[in-house]
């Protein structure tokens, strides 16, 4: 009798695994993990001198990143700066300071895509619909805008010079733009839009994405085969007004892009995304 049992036992398994497997290979929409996140208690902003700010948190990185990226700056550039914003409670994510939404379901059948907020200031990049990373960018100066709408990341270099300038040296470059030479990359954020319409972060950022995102394949020096990472650049940025950021210390929520503000963004371009994703795909079969 043991033996039946543990025989019947056996087959049972074999048959909860064979549905298992059915069920994984008829699924057609692989999901990410969703990630465990800190959220902080109390989501409010004020301001507060730079240079006694920095004295009072010399020694805390994680309160560090927070700070640069609520005032869009890097380091260098905090130092320099008079009155900044900073977060009541920085016990959080940084994601919870900035204004991306941290899951976007009508995002969940791409597998890779880039977002950049001209009005924020900020950039985010998802996951089939979860946000696995975000922070400040600068974009084009008035007078040298970003151009806004879909773009695919095509070549990188860990290093290459700028086309405005040879003496600017931009480190870990991803180009989206390749006639018009914008793509994003390390450079000086001063906290305002100021590039020649490229897309400036701070060089963790521009490392992270340059290792996360993909390059294109070409056929011959001519000829696109795959195009690479999908990226969007939206909105516009008041020029005239004072940094949105400031808006914070009034309303916490002032600088919010909500699930249907990034859907709308995507919604135009959904089918050519999607369409160069199966490309994409196609081809990492026949390499394979």
């Amino acid at each position: 009798m043991k033996k039946i049992a543990l025989l019947l036992t056996f087959s049972t398994a074999l048959l909860i695994f064979s549905c298992k497997q059915q069920e994984k290979t008829d699924s057609t929409v692989e999901t990410v993990p969703v990630k465990e996140r800190n959220e902080p208690k109390n989501r409010s902003f004020h301001l507060e001198s730079a240079k006694e700010w920095l004295a009072k948190n010399s020694s805390d990185s994680t309160n560090f990143n927070i700070a640069y990226a609520v005032n869009r700056t890097d380091a260098a550039n905090f130092r320099k700066m008079d009155s900044v914003v900073i977060p009541d409670d920085m016990t959080g994510d940084i994601e919870f300071y900035l204004p991306f939404p941290v899951s976007v379901p009508a995002l969940k059948e791409i597998n890779k895509i880039v977002f950049f907020s001209y009005p924020t200031q900020t950039f985010a990049a998802y996951e089939k619909g979860e946000l696995i990373y975000t922070g400040p960018t600068n974009m084009g100066r008035e007078k040298d805008k970003t151009p806004t709408g879909l773009f695919f990341t095509n070549w990188k270099a860990e290093e290459t010079t700028s086309t405005f300038d040879d003496e600017w040296e931009l480190r870990w470059n991803f180009n989206i733009e390749n006639k018009l030479g914008v793509g994003w990359h390390q450079y000086t954020l001063p906290g305002y839009p100021a590039s020649h319409s490229c897309l400036r972060l701070q060089e963790k950022d521009a490392r992270k994405l340059y290792d996360w995102a993909d390059q294109w394949e070409l056929a011959n020096p001519e000829t696109v085969k795959v195009k690479g990472t999908p990226v969007i650049v939206f909105g516009a940025y008041d020029f005239k007004a004072p940094k949105p950021w400031l808006k914070l210390v009034k309303d916490a929520n002032a600088l919010v892009i909500t699930e249907s503000e990034i859907e709308s963004a995507t919604a135009p371009f959904m089918q050519s995304i999607l369409k160069e994703q199966k490309v994409r795909q196609d081809f990492q079969k026949v390499e394979k």
